[in-house]
């Protein structure tokens, strides 16, 4: 296990170390920050003092170099447009979108795993095809479409729901909540359902295929020969091994939830680092756009390599082909 985790972590230095190149090569080209700073009427000269205190005329592998550097420090540099540090923008937004993310999935995994279920063991039932349509529904629609009709319904026509803002937000020093507010729960229910929705269906329909592929393998035929109700051939044996897989799959799909929340926070008006990473594209603010992208990067190295150990103690068959592989 300690030489697997080693392997992973030079592996996520690779892949850190890329996508933060790749991030900066691109955002460079992506308008020119300096005109966004100043007002039309600023003077060529005061332009070129602009550009040099700010590094821009530096090479590129030089500049490179120092963001890595001043990253590894925590230090993400200074907002173009906002003139505050980029650690301290993300880091006021961040509760916001991981709190938004991770409703969101735990709606996902303890609606969709139940359906996936059902629908697997009642394929015949109306019920499993009302919720067939539903997951078909659900992968069809557009994020953004989904949030504007649930706006329309809940918050417009019914009048329930906030439409916009995360609510009152509780203060904990080191972490900012909404959801120690009634006004909190309520501005974050349709946000995570529009988010979820589509990680619902796909974790639905997931679960429904790796379930009906376990149920006509051969060891749960043996087990029902030998007698064990279907509570225990389903649970016991048939879950076990279905979830296996699953567990890969909502690893990378909790991954792409923070990654992808920009449609749904830019929606709802959520106060979070997808929002920030908006208004940061339309302003050129290029230390804020980079700084954002390496930290999704991060959050996908850190749910990979979590993933990869929990595959390796689910599933006993790569523990023993690691003990043999080791043996040979």
């Amino acid at each position: 296990m300690i030489a697997l985790i080693i392997r992973r972590l030079i592996q996520s230095i690779v892949v850190m170390l890329t996508v933060a190149l790749i991030a900066f090569t691109l955002f460079r080209f992506v308008g020119d920050p300096v005109a966004q700073m100043v007002g039309q009427d600023t003077s060529l000269e005061d332009r070129a003092q602009l550009r040099e205190r700010l590094g821009l005329n530096d090479p590129v592998p030089l500049q490179f170099a120092r963001y890595v550097g001043n990253t590894v420090k925590g230090n993400f540099g200074i907002s173009y447009r906002i003139g505050r540090p980029v650690g301290a923008l993300l880091a006021e937004r961040l509760p916001a979108t991981l709190e938004l993310s991770f409703v969101a999935a735990l709606f996902a995994l303890l609606v969709g795993i139940p359906m996936g279920i059902y629908t697997a063991l009642h394929p015949e039932r109306w019920l499993s095809k009302a919720f067939l349509t539903i997951s078909l529904i659900g992968i069809s629609l557009p994020t953004f479409l989904i949030g504007i009709l649930l706006i329309l319904l809940f918050g417009v026509v019914l009048g329930w729901l906030p439409t916009f803002g995360r609510g009152a937000v509780v203060d904990l020093g080191f972490w900012t909540t909404g959801l120690l507010s009634v006004s909190g729960w309520k501005s974050i229910l349709m946000p995570a359902f529009t988010l979820g929705m589509f990680q619902l269906t796909l974790i639905m329909r997931l679960v429904r295929s790796e379930m009906l592929e376990v149920l006509r393998t051969d060891f749960i035929k043996f087990a029902r020969a030998r007698g064990l109700t279907p509570r225990a051939v389903h649970f016991g044996h048939a879950l076990k091994n279905t979830l296996v897989p699953v567990i890969t799959i909502t690893g990378l799909q909790l991954g792409g939830i923070i990654a992808f929340a920009i449609i749904t926070e830019t929606v709802f008006q959520w106060p979070g680092m997808g929002l920030l990473f908006l208004q940061a594209i339309q302003f050129a603010d290029i230390p804020v756009m980079s700084s954002y992208l390496v930290l999704i990067a991060l959050f996908f190295v850190i749910i990979n390599l979590i993933v990869d150990i929990l595959y390796h103690v689910v599933d006993p068959r790569l523990r023993i082909e690691r003990q043999v592989g080791a043996g040979q």
